[in-house]
């Protein structure tokens, strides 16, 4: 720590500043007293305007009535609100687990459907490479011995058949590709009618919960208007 100076305090100093404090502080109390507000004096009048004190019970009483209903209504308002959130909530859960399922199950399928088309290709593959090796195998007959049918005819009839029945299961693949698209295509299209539907009904119960609220508060304030004198 470096040095430093102390310096005293000037006594006399301090004194005049606490003086002046001091006179300052009464002359603001003695200001305040001098102007203080006095006694309020009105006039005594009749309050409540034109109404009697039971027509002004009976508007007290149906404005009571009017404010329960709203906070019923409110409360009502709420929990089906609540309600219907955790409905669409559920449902929308559901239809992701159903979309989900619907995926799998379309992956399997695919999946089977290629393992075969790769099966029946190595098949097919395989049989013409038997084929051509026979062919190749097999001596060179004019059109009179291909006339007189032998086991070498039967042999490419067999292969023959067998091509047919490897096309008509690629083109049955095919239409099973086709079925599961347009069955996906379907499926999505129920899925967003449906979802409109529920829309549709949510707002319509929306609009019929109002209506019937605004009616029973119209009936209830109909006869309270009608029983106060003109």
């Amino acid at each position: 720590v470096g040095p430093y100076v102390l310096i005293t305090p000037n006594e006399t100093r301090r004194n005049q500043l606490q003086q002046i404090a001091k006179k300052e502080l009464d002359d603001l109390e003695r200001w305040k007293e001098e102007h203080r507000p006095g006694p309020i004096k009105l006039a005594p009048q009749r309050l409540g305007g034109t109404e009697s004190e039971a027509q002004a019970r009976q508007k007290q009483q149906m404005m009571l009535t009017q404010s329960k209903y709203q906070q019923k209504h409110k409360r009502e308002e709420y929990v089906k609100a609540k309600k219907a959130s955790e409905e669409a909530k559920i449902l929308k859960q559901k239809a992701i687990q159903r979309e989900k399922a619907e995926r799998l199950e379309v992956k399997k399928r695919m999946e089977e459907m290629q393992r075969k088309e790769m099966f029946l290709e190595d098949q097919y593959y395989k049989t013409n490479e038997l084929l051509n090796r026979l062919d190749l195998s097999l001596p060179k007959n004019d059109s009179c011995q291909i006339a007189n049918r032998g086991p070498e005819s039967t042999a490419w009839a067999r292969s023959h058949t067998y091509k047919q029945a490897l096309q008509e299961d690629e083109n049955r693949l095919e239409e099973m590709k086709q079925e599961q698209q347009r069955k996906a295509e379907r499926t999505e299209f129920k899925k967003r009618q449906e979802e409109e539907a529920r829309t549709r009904a949510h707002q319509n119960e929306q609009r019929r919960v109002n209506n019937a609220f605004l009616d029973r508060l119209q009936n209830k304030t109909q006869p309270n208007s009608i029983n106060q004198p003109g």
